[in-house]
């Protein structure tokens, strides 16, 4: 099996930080991908962000991959919510694309949980098709040796950022086959009724994810949460959080015009937050 940055991550036990890309293009997913040898994964965003799911986010996990065996796991985001039947198709499109994982948002209870892991992984441990002649050489591997290995090697991750998924949420974790459970802050705080995180999410709405996070390690999970910052990113691996964002791409890049711009001006290092 080709080099899955996430995966040894979680082999380490270490967190496992990375960045989201909410730009489109080849070249933007490629200078992100290359920004820090610290990254274990990006995440593409076909749901918020501006990447197509096919043929965008196909190119941008190349362009990822093709960096070579230091490179970042590359996810994807699709852009169904848990509120809709259409996730199947979507988390073809993104695997068949070679997505070393696949994001699911707005997953609110097990019974969901349990047709993503069966859309996600080869019979007989689920029903996902197979015919994709890009995909296992994505991987860098031939296509029975893709099918052989899939299954153990790609991460299923679903959102929990809705009053029903906190409610079900130890029912959630305790599916067969979903790897990791994401925190949405922003999408979690707006459905409980509090304001989004600025950049802290409301102490009420803290509680919450902390019940999470525990939920989730008390069912052998990994439980990941979105971070715009590393210095928010830092406070969430000490709290024991596996997978961390410390940034995007569009926030990156806005913050670092508006602190260099300050600079020209004679102004003090350092700049306002950025709105992303």
């Amino acid at each position: 099996m080709t080099t899955h940055a996430l995966l040894q991550a979680f082999k380490a036990s270490k967190p496992a930080f990375g960045a989201w890309i909410t730009l489109p293009g080849i070249l933007n997913a490629r200078a992100v991908a290359q920004a820090s040898p610290y990254l274990s994964w990006v995440m593409i965003d076909c749901e918020h962000g501006l990447t197509s799911l096919q043929p965008g986010a196909a190119e941008s996990i190349q362009a990822i991959t093709g960096l070579g065996p230091n490179a970042p796991s590359p996810l994807v985001r699709i852009p169904a919510t848990g509120f809709s039947n259409s996730t199947s198709w979507q988390i073809k499109y993104a695997l068949d694309a070679g997505a070393r994982g696949v994001l699911v948002p707005m997953v609110s209870n097990a019974e969901k949980a349990r047709e993503i892991v069966a859309d996600s992984r080869f019979p007989p441990g689920g029903r996902r098709g197979f015919g994709s002649p890009f995909t296992h050489g994505v991987w860098g591997i031939d296509a029975t040796e893709y099918i052989k290995s899939a299954n153990e090697h790609v991460v299923v991750m679903i959102q929990i950022e809705t009053p029903e998924a906190v409610k079900n949420v130890e029912a959630i974790a305790a599916v067969d086959g979903i790897d990791c459970l994401f925190i949405g802050p922003y999408d979690l705080s707006l459905s409980l009724g509090y304001p989004a995180p600025s950049p802290d999410p409301h102490p009420d709405v803290e509680s919450v994810i902390q019940h999470v996070l525990r939920a989730t390690h008390k069912e052998g999970k990994k439980c990941a949460i979105y971070c715009s910052s590393g210095k928010q990113a830092l406070q969430r691996a000490e709290e024991g959080f596996d997978i961390i964002n410390v940034a995007s791409d569009i926030g990156a890049m806005s913050e670092s015009v508006a602190a260099n711009a300050i600079v020209a001006l004679g102004g003090e290092t350092g700049a306002p937050a950025s709105r992303y």
